[in-house]
């Protein structure tokens, strides 16, 4: 039996969520552990850190346990994290694991894995050079520290599980040796692809003459066009809105935006974009279940980002039987085939937005063969129990078993 070491942010402390009685995780990572739960063959256990003490369970499926430790504040960020390293160390000594994964080059995890003692391997989910080159952050800040960490981490870690080819280019000349595994997509999407594409209703034509999404339960909705993701310059929503005011002009639907969203000057000025427009809707932060409601009303998902490695919310439409529309940047390709799977845009092309959107709303056949077809890549390429498999592969190889 293999012993794994799972390191991984417990979003309770993300989101200062210290009343909640269970740990929730990113989506990738939920959805990878998902597949470990149906290897019996596999002990894994996830180590969290968190600055309060919390309530948790000592099992999270019969061969995956959960170790919260709880972490001062002096050992976080201002101190590289050393107390979370110091602590994880601790634990690992007890646990005795045959490899150390750490997820994401964020924060503590992939770092700590590096200086684990173990064999290990780590995972980029966000490439922090990458985006911070984009975003420019201010000196010292978290965004800004993120990338000399990442540079540091790379070349330590036993190997780099990249998402994508593009995180594989980033750092193939750094890094000790790499694999490409997209990230796992969680069943609960796969499910709801399976209730959404087989009422047979996707793309039905309303009695005026509107698209209605499968899953609808009225004729005459408008159409609805999601778009997930934090709202900032990288994501790139304000060019999307301004790009379809022409096309609000002659056709009626309702883009929906989801994701976090702060107070900076373009924040500001994708709140009065959306307040001017009334086709607009900006809903805030929500969570996976709330995201499925979502997906099973919705006609179309479009993520007109200027960067992304690999973007969940275009792995979870697809497993969902949402029709999709990307741009055509960072490792989308790897996971969109262009107009068999999904539609591609250009998000420096305003124009490309407005065909996209108007051939997945205008052609409900062109619609549900995208969507069958994504739906099914997902099921062949991203489900937890394939993506599960592979990582055995990649540790199996570091431990020359």
């Amino acid at each position: 039996m293999m012993k794994v070491a799972f390191i991984t942010m417990d979003n309770r402390e993300h989101l200062k969520d210290y009343a909640c009685p269970k740990p929730y995780f990113g989506t990738a990572p939920e959805a990878l552990l998902q597949g470990f739960a149906a290897d019996p063959g596999t002990e894994v256990h996830v180590i969290s850190c968190l600055r309060r003490e919390v309530e948790s369970p000592e099992k999270l499926a019969e061969n995956i346990w959960f170790h919260p430790l709880t972490v001062p504040k002096s050992g976080w960020m201002s101190t590289l994290y050393q107390g979370c390293i110091r602590k994880i160390r601790t634990k690992l000594r007890d646990i005795r694991p045959d490899i150390v994964h750490g997820q994401g080059t964020e924060r503590y995890c992939a770092f700590s894995a590096v200086a684990s003692g173990y064999p290990n391997v780590i995972t980029i989910h966000g490439n922090m050079r990458l985006i911070a080159k984009l975003t420019r952050p201010k000196s010292f800040s978290f965004n800004w520290l993120n990338p000399y960490l990442e540079a540091f981490t790379i070349p330590r870690a036993g190997g780099v599980v990249c998402i994508s080819n593009y995180t594989r280019g980033a750092v193939q000349n750094a890094a000790r040796r790499t694999w490409v595994v997209p990230n796992a997509v969680d069943s609960a999407f796969l499910a709801l692809g399976e209730k959404r594409l087989g009422r047979g209703d996707l793309g039905k034509v309303n009695n005026e003459g509107a698209v209605d999404g499968g899953g609808s339960p009225a004729l005459n909705k408008l159409p609805v066009i999601l778009v997930v993701a934090n709202v900032d310059e990288r994501k790139n929503q304000n060019a999307f809105i301004r790009a379809l005011d022409p096309l609000a002009e002659r056709q009626s639907f309702q883009v929906r935006f989801f994701g976090s969203c702060g107070d900076s000057e373009y924040v500001r000025e994708f709140r009065q974009l959306v307040a001017e427009r009334s086709w607009c809707h900006y809903g805030g932060m929500i969570g996976r279940q709330e995201l499925g409601r979502e997906f099973e009303t919705a006609d179309m998902l479009a993520l007109p980002t200027n960067e992304d490695n690999c973007p969940m919310v275009v792995l979870e439409a697809m497993a969902s039987g949402l029709p999709v529309m990307a741009s055509k940047v960072g490792g989308v390709p790897d996971l969109i085939d262009g107009d068999t799977t999904g539609l591609f845009c250009n998000p420096k092309d305003p124009a490309s937005f407005r065909e996209g959107v108007g051939r997945l709303l205008g052609d409900p056949l062109l619609a549900d063969r995208l969507a069958r077809a994504a739906r099914q890549s997902a099921v062949e390429k991203y489900h937890p129990k394939v993506i599960a498999a592979r990582h055995l592969e990649i540790y199996r190889e570091v431990l020359g078993w």
